[in-house]
Parts: structure tokens; sequence; C-alpha cells
């Protein structure tokens, strides 16, 4: 804070000549630091008499850059003029309170209250208080933000075991920073590039190459403290056998992840499967020729996951395969969890402890929730949750992926810092907390499975691939993890039960 006195005469008495202006009594202060706020916000331009002084009685005019005849707020003899004003601010202006202890007009506090701020509001605005005596005026700068989205990361994997990834955000004002890192140090990225749409926020577009079996990720914002992180771990992808159409039939899939700091990131993976590969000659292409194509990382055929409000309106009730299974207790068709007992193959979760629910989908949209907590016992540490094409599921050993009819979100205790989707190359998605209760959507048609914290109302992840056939709900308690694993039933409400909203602490 500090006294700005941009103009100043005296007027001599006894006869003195009269200069252009006479000071008003006492100086006119305004924040020398810019102020800054979110678009859509209301914030307050700071301005005050000091010392204090009533400014009822004054002329105040708050106006922009050379536009003093058409000022954002105009206020003399004791009202508000409105004739001149610039058209923009009608509705959204008046005189705001500097700080919580300010009395106001009559204090000679004259900062101004803006409200609904937009992205053409940024900029330099003057503070400008006269009387038949003098005058004085100050100027402060507004600075207008907007958080854009959380970033989309893209990964194809070239040769010599290298990913390249990409990274892409929209949505920004002013130009925000990007920055890459893995967990060794800022990585220098290959391409930079900004863009700006017709209302002016600002979107960013960045790729990288990067060794494969590593955790890259890629952060956009203002600053450290705002900035929202995508991260992932990625690792090598197997190589398909001979002959093997497993990864062609699985098409491409692609994920959006919540990530570290409760900020919601999204991770969009492209596989190529050795069909998709078998016709492409891309891997014999120059490294320095495929700026082009680097630029199109992100696949145009991506969805954008579904926000949870849309997906909890196709609810269904999904209930448990009758199927008898020796190591798996059902009860009441939705409540499940493993015997507790001791296990032929170990202490490892596999499809043993696996069962399909139903009904079987071969179109349409459809959700459901499945809570991962009870009293006393805490959060479920182990568990799978997701859909099958498999008709029967077989105990023997085998894994289940992607590729072989298996798409779904998993937890375990060794893995307490992610969770993990069932694809080839393995990609663990960091989280912040693991939820109570887990949302399942499946948009058939457009090929979504996505999964959501219902108590949180964050994305967890979205898997998206081409579904063939028909599709099963897909569950697993995990062993040894004394919580149950309850999918949650609402009353049906004619033929529509995807109407209501469901309450975390509604028991089935």
């Amino acid at each position: 804070m500090g006294a700005l006195m941009i103009h100043m005469c005296i007027v001599a008495l006894l006869g003195a000549s009269l200069c252009d202006a006479a000071p008003i009594s006492g100086s006119l202060e305004v924040v020398r630091s810019p102020v800054s706020v979110h678009r859509g916000h209301t914030t307050i331009l700071p301005c005050w008499l000091n010392p204090p002084q009533s400014a009822e009685g004054l002329e105040v005019r708050w106006y922009r850059s050379d536009r003093y005849d058409t000022p954002v707020m105009f206020y003399r003899e004791r009202k508000f003029e409105s004739a001149s004003q610039d058209a923009s601010y009608v509705g959204r202006v008046s005189f705001g309170l500097k700080d919580a202890a300010s009395e106001g007009l009559k204090a000679g506090d004259v900062s101004l209250k803006l409200e609904n701020v937009t992205i053409e509001d940024a900029g330099d605005y003057t503070c400008y208080v006269s009387s038949d005596q003098g005058y004085d005026r100050g100027s402060v700068t507004l600075v207008v933000t907007e958080i854009g989205n959380a970033p989309l990361l893209s990964a194809v994997w070239k040769q010599d075991n290298m990913v390249n990834m990409s990274c892409e955000s929209e949505g920004w004002y002013p130009q925000p920073n990007l920055r890459w890192s893995d967990q060794k140090q800022v990585l220098t990225p290959k391409s930079l590039k900004f863009s700006k749409d017709s209302s002016g926020l600002q979107s960013v577009h960045s790729w990288i190459l990067v060794p494969s079996s590593t955790e890259v990720s890629c952060s956009v914002g203002f600053s450290a403290e705002e900035a929202k992180e995508a991260r992932v771990h990625v690792e090598t992808p197997p190589q398909p056998e001979s002959g093997s159409s497993a990864a062609g039939a699985a098409g491409w899939v692609a994920f959006a992840i919540v990530v570290i700091a409760a900020i919601l990131g999204a991770l969009y993976y492209k596989m190529r499967g050795k069909k998709a590969e078998s016709g492409s000659d891309q891997g014999k292409k120059a490294e320095s020729g495929s700026d082009q194509e680097n630029e199109k990382l992100v696949p145009k055929e991506v969805i954008q996951p579904t926000d949870l409000s849309t997906a909890s309106k196709h609810y269904v009730n999904v209930t448990l395969d009758e199927k008898e299974n020796e190591y798996l207790t059902v009860k009441n068709g939705h409540k499940l969890r493993d015997r507790q007992c001791e296990f032929p193959d170990g202490e490892k979760v596999t499809c043993l402890t696996a069962i399909k629910g139903t009904p079987g989908f071969s179109s349409g949209q459809h959700y459901w929730e499945v809570r991962l907590t009870a009293p006393n016992v805490g959060l479920k540490q182990s568990w799978w949750v997701g859909v099958t094409s498999a008709t029967d599921i077989s105990q023997e050993g085998f894994d289940p992926t992607s590729s072989n009819g298996f798409w779904f979100l998993s937890s375990s205790p060794e893995r307490a810092d992610s969770f993990q989707f069932s694809t080839h190359p393995r990609v663990s998605l960091p989280f912040d907390s693991r939820p109570e209760t887990v949302g399942v959507y499946l948009n058939y048609d457009s090929g979504e499975l996505s999964f959501y914290n219902v108590e949180k109302g964050r994305l967890i992840g979205s898997l998206t691939a081409k579904f063939t056939g028909e599709v099963f709900p897909f569950f697993n308690p995990g062993k040894g993890d004394k919580a149950i694993m309850e999918i949650l039933q609402r009353p049906e409400q004619g033929s529509d039960t995807g109407n209501s909203v469901h309450s975390p602490a509604e028991e089935a």
C-alpha cells in the first residue's frame, strides 16, 4: 500500500493565481500488486482516501485506459449515472469494501466491486476521485484467470523400447505453463505449441520421447500450487506371439485417471495390436520426419470420459451369477466375499475368486455401484471391478486381460498408491485415496468403460475398447480381505431406474 499522487496543484490563498486544479484533502491509495480473480467470480479493486474522510459528496469515476468518457462506473451527486457507462459493465459494478473492517463510502472507501468477471475485463483500471477543489487518481491492474481441463496424455510405442508421449490441455487463461518430468528430473519437450479458441481461451500441446518402463508426468498451470497433473507408469509392451490375434481383437484402448494432489488428470493410451501394426510402415519412418504425426497423437476416436452425474442416470440393478463357487460366499445375490480358506493357487488374486454378474449387455448405456467398505472393518484393499465377455469364467491359471475379454480396474494391498487396468502393457494409475464406493459406467455402443469415486464425485479411470457380443459385469472380492463387496441396489421406479441420485449412506 502507499500514497499515489498522479497530479497535485495548490490553490494560492489571498489572491494568488489559480492553478489547473487543487488536490482533494489527503491522498488516494490503491493496491500496487495486481488483483487476480478466476473468470466468472466476483472481485474487489481496492481504492481509498487516506487519511479517511467521507467520499459521499465526491465524484468517483472508474474507467479503463483512455476511455474516460465511457466509464466502468460513475458516481456523482450521491448517485450513480449510467448514461455514459460502458455497456459491458451494466449491472455488474458497485462500490465494494477493501477489507472486512472498512466502513465504506462514508470513510473514503471507493473500491470497485466487479461481478461475473470475464476475460475481457483483464487489464488496468483507473480510480479517479474529484471535487470542486481538485482531484486524484490511481491505477489498479486486474488479472483474470481460467483454470483449464486436466492434461490428456497419449502414448505410442516406437522402436527400440521408446514411447512417444503427448500432453494436451485446453480452456486456460492466460497462457499456462507446461512441464514434463520423470521421477528424477525435469524433461525437455520436443515440441510445445499454444493456440487460442474463439472465446480467447488458451490450449497447449506438447510431446516428448521417453524410454518405456518409466513414470512420466505432465503438469499444466500457472504455478506449482495450481497446476493440474497427469501421471502414469508405463511398462514395455509384451511381444505378441506369432499368429496371435488377441491384441488385435482388443482394438485400441484409452484411459483417464485421477492423479496426485486430488487433481483430476487424464491419460489416453493407444495400444496397437499385431493386426493394426501389420499394414503400417510407421516404425520404418525416420524420427525426424514424424512431426506431423506427433501433432495428432491423441486419436480423434478417443471418447471424452462421461461425467458421473450423466453416467448415474443409467442405473441398473446388477446381481451376481448363481453359479456355485466353493471359494466364494454370495449373500442375497449382491453381497460377495471370499471364504477365507486355503486356496490351491496361493495368495495371489486370480480368477478362482472371480464371478460375473447379470444381466449381460449387448448395447446401450448402463451404470452400477459397488460398495467397498463395511462398519468396523474399513476399506477393501483387494478387488477387481469391471466387465467381461466370457460366458464362463475359467478357474484355470491364466492372466485375465483386455486381450482375452476382461476389462477391469484392480486394487491390491501390495500397491498402496496406484490402481491397475487389465491391459498389456501394464499401466499403473496413481491415486490419492481409495474409494468407499466405485461407480461403473458402460456405454457399449461407444466402447466406454468408466470408473468413479462416488463419494468424491471423481473419475478414477476410463477404458475404451471395441466390445463385441455380450458383456457381463465382473467382480472379484480378492483374498483374505474381511470387508464385503456389495453391489448396491436401487428401488425400481417404473421402467426407468436411472433418475434417482445415490446417497453413499444408502443401505442396500
